[in-house]
């Protein structure tokens, strides 16, 4: 496929990672309103699976149990395991370690690409471009202060919230291409909130109606169900099938460059020449990645 053929579902990917790189101000509103990060991954993912209900309510379960199995699988690695490790994993680390840690997940699943599938070869331009981008993103992250503050117990969860995506990544690569974006998306939406239900036997407090009623709260939420859950989601599967699980991810390297816009533009805070820098390595490693030749590692890929 060429590149030119793919703009599309690469500005896609590109919008995706932008929105996601926004949610940050979000949650950090909603949680200065008292909504705990779990409440707020329930409410959103609730909020998104009830509009994919209205979109793809025809076909209720897979072809087999087998398939079955691998939703609740992505249900877990992208919905309730990702958002509780990674927001577990901000009370016991700093914010830089957890974002340098969460957003490697593309090399990650590059990595697991290669130990899956056995008698496939990363092609060079693939592993340069994917490390370039990491080193990007790297300096994004740390923006002139290169300290790492070592937390075991917070860089744990943050590693398994990068795994996580990266399995996602990986199992999506088979769902796509025996499932519909929208089937696979409201499955994973339901799965998510199955999943996390557990959790509240631990911590069974809830939002209460005036606490959901604020203006403020109510805006958020919407924003965060309808469009960062819902259609991004939808979205996101829908360029996995199109580009692939690597190309796809390697935009996630794109959140931290969007979330410090964002913060900038809403939050006043600076950007500086570190941040500049690191941007430019992320788009010469994504563009790279993304050049007319498919890589060898997605060629080669199984069907």
């Amino acid at each position: 496929m060429q590149t030119s053929g793919n703009l599309p579902y690469h500005l896609i990917a590109f919008i995706v990672v932008a929105i996601w790189g926004s949610t940050f101000i979000s949650t950090k509103v909603l949680i200065a309103h008292g909504i705990s990060p779990a409440q707020i991954f329930t409410i959103r993912f609730g909020i998104a699976y009830l509009l994919m209900l209205l979109v793809s309510h025809k076909q209720i379960f897979t072809k087999s149990l087998k398939d079955e199995l691998l939703m609740v699988a992505l249900g877990v690695t992208g919905g309730s395991a990702y958002f509780l490790t990674e927001n577990e994993a901000l009370r016991f680390s700093t914010a830089t370690n957890v974002s340098l840690i969460v957003c490697s997940c593309p090399l990650f699943t590059m990595i697991l690409y290669r130990l899956v599938f056995k008698n496939i070869r990363l092609s060079r331009r693939q592993m340069i471009s994917t490390i370039l981008a990491f080193v990007g993103m790297a300096v994004v992250v740390f923006n002139g202060r290169f300290v790492l503050h070592l937390s075991p117990v917070g860089d744990s969860l943050a590693l398994a919230a990068c795994l996580c995506w990266a399995f996602y990544s990986l199992l999506m690569k088979y769902a796509t291409e025996h499932y519909s974006s929208t089937f696979i998306t409201r499955k994973v939406f339901f799965y998510g909130l199955l999943t996390v239900l557990p959790y509240y036997l631990i911590d069974p407090h809830f939002p209460s109606f005036t606490q959901l009623t604020q203006p403020v709260v109510m805006y958020n939420l919407l924003f965060l169900g309808c469009i960062a859950s819902m259609l991004c989601f939808l979205a996101w599967t829908w360029a996995i099938f199109h580009l692939g699980a690597i190309k796809t991810t390697n935009y996630v390297y794109v959140n931290p460059v969007t979330t410090i816009i964002f913060a900038a533009w809403i939050l006043n805070e600076k950007i500086t020449s570190f941040f500049m820098i690191g941007s430019v390595l992320i788009m010469i490693g994504l563009y790279l990645s993304n050049k007319k030749e498919q890589s060898t590692l997605e060629r080669q890929l199984p069907v």
